[in-house]
């Protein structure tokens, strides 16, 4: 009997996996898309009904040392990460430690409120859905830009408008949730998530540097238009050991960017896709529930279609909406988007492009996104 189930998942898998020609033809148009925006890597990964059937590097890891990329490199993937954040924070909502509605201030530890609107609370909800009202004009890398005592120009923080009128999007937010998750459930940042997320999914992956193989990290390179050149990022792997061996609990946690910190491979990235993707579960394996992933997935603002750190996308492939998150950093583009009732999605990181935007969007991520789609889903 166990012989027969094996059988079918391979006959499933053998039925739904591109043939070779298919994916010679697919990789020729991919590397077209790599070479019309220099590219020097890019790694991928397609899911179809559910499985991931194409994972595939291409370009340089190394641009120095001519070192290609392989697959199991892992890349600092940027705001893709808040939705690490957000699902730990449905985590303990779920364990009913919190509630969405909870005053941020009061969850963080100390006062977070509007000046300009000093009655109105400010919510956990507001802040993982960037309409807090905050922004990151004064930074974001510590809590003090936020205190009066610390920061003269501490007003400066937020935004001119009322807290859950506007979207506003603020990496401030997200560094701020992550001291929530320390202080709620006593554990450090980055090992809940190794402990909640990352180990029960069976990823390679996480926030602290030095819990890595730093052999396996992908080089990231700005491109410079005016001398069509790119420079190597020095900042992206910072292990922060001096400000880590110092730690306090729920106020160093920027230290470890819940904004933006997360490594990761491209093939890991589709796998935790996949558990979005099927609302909360993966091969048995419940992470959050169908609720909380639903509610992570419902758009809360109109125009920017963001819900709790994943939001709606309908212009990146014409005709078909989306769900998920890009990031933005170091020269880096990540791209992790799907369709929870088809069962399709990709994730495409890139570790160094020409980099043009359209609709806030870059132009290679969203050529490549059409590539896969054109290739492997229509």
């Amino acid at each position: 009997m166990k012989f027969k189930y094996f059988y079918a998942f391979f006959l499933i898998v053998g039925l739904i996996a591109p043939s070779k020609a298919q994916q010679k033809e697919a990789e020729a148009d991919f590397k077209s898309v790599m070479n019309k925006y220099n590219a020097v890597g890019a790694s991928v990964a397609v899911v179809k009904d559910g499985q991931i059937i194409y994972n595939h590097s291409f370009g340089l890891k190394d641009l120095e040392k001519k070192m290609p990329l392989n697959d199991n490199d892992i890349f600092r993937i940027a705001s893709i990460s808040k939705s690490f954040s957000a699902t730990a924070i449905m985590q303990l909502v779920e364990a009913g430690k919190i509630s969405l509605d909870d005053d941020f201030g009061d969850l963080v530890g100390f006062k977070i409120r509007n000046p300009k609107f000093p009655d109105q609370k400010i919510t956990l909800k507001m802040a993982l859905s960037h309409t807090s009202s905050l922004n990151d004009s004064q930074g974001y890398l510590n809590f003090d830009v936020l205190n009066p005592g610390k920061n003269p120009n501490w007003a400066k923080c937020y935004n001119d408008y009322a807290p859950g009128s506007k979207f506003d999007y603020c990496n401030l937010n997200f560094n701020l949730v992550g001291a929530i998750i320390e202080k709620q459930s006593g554990e450090r940042f980055d090992n809940y998530i190794k402990k909640h997320v990352i180990k029960p999914l069976g990823l390679y992956a996480g926030y602290c540097v030095d819990s890595l193989d730093s052999t396996r990290f992908v080089n990231l390179y700005e491109y410079h238009d005016d001398t069509k050149t790119y420079t190597l990022s020095s900042s992206a792997y910072a292990p922060r050991r001096t400000e880590i061996a110092d730690y306090v609990m729920g106020y160093s946690t920027p230290v470890f960017s819940p904004t933006g910190g997360m490594k990761i491979s491209a093939h890991d990235l589709a796998k935790y896709m996949i558990m979005h993707m099927n609302y909360g579960t993966s091969n048995g394996i419940k992470i959050i529930s169908k609720k909380s992933a639903k509610k992570m997935q419902t758009a809360l603002t109109a125009d920017e279609g963001y819900g709790l750190a994943i939001r709606t996308a309908d212009h990146l492939i014409p005709g078909v909406k989306l769900k998920g998150h890009s990031g933005s950093a170091y020269g880096l583009h990540s791209t992790m988007f799907f369709n929870p009732k088809e069962k399709f999605g990709f994730v495409i990181i890139t570790n160094g492009i020409d980099a043009t935007y359209t609709d806030g969007f870059p132009d290679f991520s969203r050529a490549a996104i059409n590539s896969l789609y054109q290739s492997f889903i229509k």
